[in-house]
C-alpha cells in the first residue's frame, strides 16, 4: 500500500506525525518504509535521529528521480538511528527503512522521465514493503504533481493508494486543507487531469487533525471558567466549519492531541518517553497507534 501525506500549509505536524505513525506501524509488525518527498526541506532523518542524514544525504531521492543515481539511498532506522531507544529492532517489529532526500536538494519540476522513475520505484517498494508512506512538500508542489502523475500510470492502477491531508485544528488550517483537496486546482481536479478517476481519488482522501486541544481534558483544570467556556465555543465553531468544508468527522481518519514533546521538539515518541521519562502523554501514543491501525484497515475506510 502507498500512503501519501500532504498538507496545504507548513507547520501542520505532517512530517512528525507521519514518522510517528510509520514507527508505530513497524512496532505493530509491518515492514514499512518512509520516503521523504518534501524536496524543499528533506529533514525526516532528524526526526528518526539519523544525524548524518538530518538534512538529507548524497544519492537520495532527488538524485534517483533526476536520473543521477540508479537507486535511491536507503537507511535502516533500527541500525542507524543514534537514539538509544530506537537502536536495534524490537522483538516482533517489522523493518523500518528511510529513503531520504538529497542534502541541499530543492524542488524540481516534473517531466516524463521523472514520472516513470517515480512509478517504477513505487511499484518495486510496494512489492517489498507492506506500507510505504510518502511525505510530500506542503501545498500544490512539484512533489504532489509528480506522485499524482506517477500513480496514474497503468502499472500502478491496481496498487492501493491512500491520501492523508494534515491540518491543525484552527480556522485557517481547516479552510486550507479543504481547498487543497476540493479547490479547482486541488488534489482531486489535478489528479483527474493526470488520468485518475475523480471519484476514486476523492474516496481515497482522508483528513488528520493535529495539535488538537480537548476542551474536556483534565489538563485544563487550571484555566478560568470563562476561558474554558470560550474554548468550548471555539471548538464548536470549528466543528461546524469543518463540516461545511468537507473536513468533518465523516472524512476524518485520526486526531492527534496537543503534546509538549511534539510542540517543542519534533521527534518520535517512544514508550520510554511516556512511562519512564514521563515527558509525553499516553493519549498521544494511543492516537498514533490507532491511526497506524486505521491506515491499513479497509473496514475503517469504508465506514467513513
Amino acid at each position: 500500500m502507498l500512503v501519501f501525506a500532504a498538507s496545504d500549509k507548513g507547520g501542520t505536524g505532517r512530517s512528525v506525525t507521519s514518522c510517528n505513525v510509520i514507527y508505530r506501524r513497524a512496532l505493530q509488525g509491518s515492514d514499512v518504509c518512509y520516503l521523504d518527498f518534501d524536496f524543499g526541506s528533506p529533514t525526516a532523518g532528524a526526526i528518526f535521529h539519523i544525524t548524518h542524514a538530518a538534512h538529507g544525504t548524497h544519492g537520495g531521492l532527488h538524485s534517483y528521480l533526476q536520473g543521477k543515481s540508479p537507486e535511491p539511498r536507503r537507511l535502516d532506522v533500527w541500525a542507524e538511528s543514534e537514539r538509544a531507544s530506537l537502536r536495534n529492532r524490537p522483538p516482533g517489529a517489522g523493518r523500518l527503512v528511510l529513503f531520504p532526500g538529497d542534502l541541499g536538494g530543492g524542488e524540481f519540476a516534473s517531466n516524463p522521465d521523472i514520472v516513470q522513475r517515480c512509478a517504477s520505484l513505487f511499484l518495486r517498494l510496494n512489492e517489498e514493503f507492506e506500507l510505504c508512506l510518502i511525505d510530500l512538500s506542503a501545498g500544490r508542489s512539484y512533489a504532489v504533481d509528480i506522485v499524482l502523475a506517477a500513480t496514474a500510470q497503468p502499472e500502478l492502477r491496481q496498487v492501493s493508494c491512500r491520501w492523508l491531508v494534515f491540518h491543525r485544528w484552527t480556522r485557517q488550517h481547516i479552510i486550507a486543507a479543504s481547498n487543497l483537496v476540493h479547490d479547482e486546482r486541488g488534489l482531486v481536479e489535478t489528479g483527474a487531469k493526470r488520468g485518475h478517476d475523480r471519484q476514486t481519488l476523492a474516496d481515497s482522501i482522508r483528513f488528520v487533525r493535529t495539535a488538537v486541544v480537548d476542551p474536556h481534558s483534565s489538563d485544563l483544570t487550571g484555566l478560568r471558567p470563562s476561558q474554558v467556556a470560550w474554548l468550548h465555543a471555539c471548538n464548536q465553531k470549528l466543528q461546524e466549519l469543518a463540516g461545511q468544508m468537507k473536513v468533518g468527522r465523516t472524512n476524518l481518519l485520526g486526531s492527534i492531541p496537543l503534546d509538549p514533546v511534539l510542540q517543542w521538539r519534533e521527534q518520535l515518541i517512544t514508550d520510554s518517553d511516556v512511562w519512564i521519562r514521563k515527558i509525553a502523554n499516553e493519549q498521544t501514543v494511543a492516537a498514533f497507534e490507532e491511526l497506524a491501525k486505521r491506515l491499513v484497515d479497509d473496514a475503517a475506510w469504508e465506514s467513513l
